[in-house]
């Protein structure tokens, strides 16, 4: 059965089908040729999947995104960032950095991140001359920060499939956020240092600069928020994502000004679009997970794995060249939901922490989103680029070299993770 599933999807992923479809028919094909598990039970798994409470947090995060980011605050952000380091090598491209990180502590997704920074950031990079592709490269992986800087819709999905702590993958993620952001930044330095990209040459306005800090300053202080109602137990996940939605009502009405009726109206239709896409993925991938378990493939891998590989960072490179792989092709919600269950029993029997697993499966599906062929963030900023993917891709090696560092630091170096 499991050998089925896996077919069909793959048959279905190639003539271009859906994600959420193609796992769907996967799941109905396999259902259909065991006579041991009837469709009723099938469609009670996945609607069961979705009746979970911390899944009230999706929503809610990604409204407070729109409501934060679509208004006057994204511009106010930009500029203090540009004021502060516009003017060094490779500024323009380390706003972009910058922005997608703070962004993330908003958010939580990387495709909204790649769609909001980049139709901002792209023009002006422009403006100023900037190598099209370059940028496009830059915003396509910079984007990725966003699901590893709480909160973070994956890691909920993660803590879903696997009962880990939504609260603890939420913190953990902080230092291997700024750890890829720094890398980034570096590497848009040595960039635009060592090919002469132009620059913001405009003097310093320390007015100005100041002014925009203080218009900015409730996007920032958004996360640390997050981060303290969480690490100190003041409020669960959900509520968190509730409390952040309020917050970002209350400040776009009160000190933005521009929070009408009909951005209200914008903003809820596009975060329930939204998560109406994620659980569109989230039930068929949950009906197959149980499809696996019932056939006991999770137990069958992991014991063969103890059997044949005795080495712990042995199985840690295993479980990462085939996420890799995965990723290329995949979708990011879906293929943590898929590769949960399976990756738990392997963690298990190396000992290998919850939190661990979870970190590392984010921070390496995030190299699925800008890696061809299907690059969710890749494909978007090259299009808001106007380039082609291949001109993005060539760009991409120097952004490549930090994920691959930070990857091998939270899958080697559990001290890199926060506790």
């Amino acid at each position: 059965m499991s050998a089925l599933i896996l077919i069909v999807f793959l048959g279905a992923a190639v003539v271009a089908m859906p994600i959420a479809h193609a796992l769907l028919v996967a799941a109905l094909s396999a259902a259909a040729y065991s006579d041991k598990v009837p469709l009723d039970l099938l469609v009670q798994q996945m609607v069961a999947q979705v009746q979970s409470f911390p899944l009230i947090a999706i929503p809610f995060f990604m409204l407070t995104g729109t409501l934060m980011m679509g208004g006057r605050l994204g511009v106010a952000l930009v500029g203090v960032l540009s004021a502060l380091i516009g003017r060094f090598h490779g500024g323009p491209a380390q706003v972009g950095v910058l922005s997608s990180t703070l962004f993330g502590g908003v958010s939580g997704s990387a495709v909204a991140d790649a769609s909001a920074i980049g139709s901002l950031l792209i023009p002006w990079h422009q403006r100023l001359g900037y190598p099209a592709a370059f940028s496009a490269a830059t915003l396509a992986s910079a984007a990725t920060i966003d699901i590893l800087i709480p909160p973070s819709i994956p890691m909920i999905l993660f803590a879903l499939s696997s009962n880990a702590s939504i609260a603890s993958l939420f913190v953990a993620g902080v230092l291997p956020g700024l750890l890829m952001c720094g890398g980034f930044m570096s590497a848009c330095w040595w960039v635009g240092r060592r090919r002469n990209f132009p620059r913001d040459t405009s003097p310093f306005d320390r007015a100005a600069f100041l002014r925009h800090l203080a218009y900015a300053s409730p996007a920032v202080l958004l996360p640390v928020l997050i981060i303290i109602f969480l690490r100190f137990g003041i409020a669960t996940p959900t509520e968190v994502a509730v409390l952040s939605t309020l917050y970002a009502g209350v400040v776009s009405a009160v000190i933005y000004r521009d929070l009408g009726w009909r951005r209200l109206h914008d903003a809820v239709v596009h975060a329930g679009l939204a998560t109406g896409v994620v659980l569109l993925v989230i039930m068929p991938s949950a009906a197959i997970g149980w499809l696996l378990t019932f056939d006991q493939m999770p137990q069958g891998i992991a014991a063969w794995v103890q059997a044949n590989v005795h080495s712990p960072w042995l199985v840690i490179l295993l479980m990462n060249l085939l996420m890799l792989f995965l990723g290329m092709f995949i979708d990011l919600p879906a293929a943590v939901l898929l590769l949960t269950p399976v990756f738990v029993p392997l963690a298990q029997s190396i000992g290998m922490d919850m939190t661990q697993l979870g970190i590392m499966m984010v921070v390496n599906l995030a190299i699925g989103l800008y890696t061809p062929p299907v690059g969710t963030t890749l494909l978007i900023t090259s299009a808001l680029a106007k380039v082609k993917v291949g001109e993005t891709v060539r760009e991409l090696g120097p952004f490549y070299l930090v994920a691959f560092a930070v990857l091998f630091l939270v899958s080697y170096v559990p001290a890199s993770i926060l506790r």
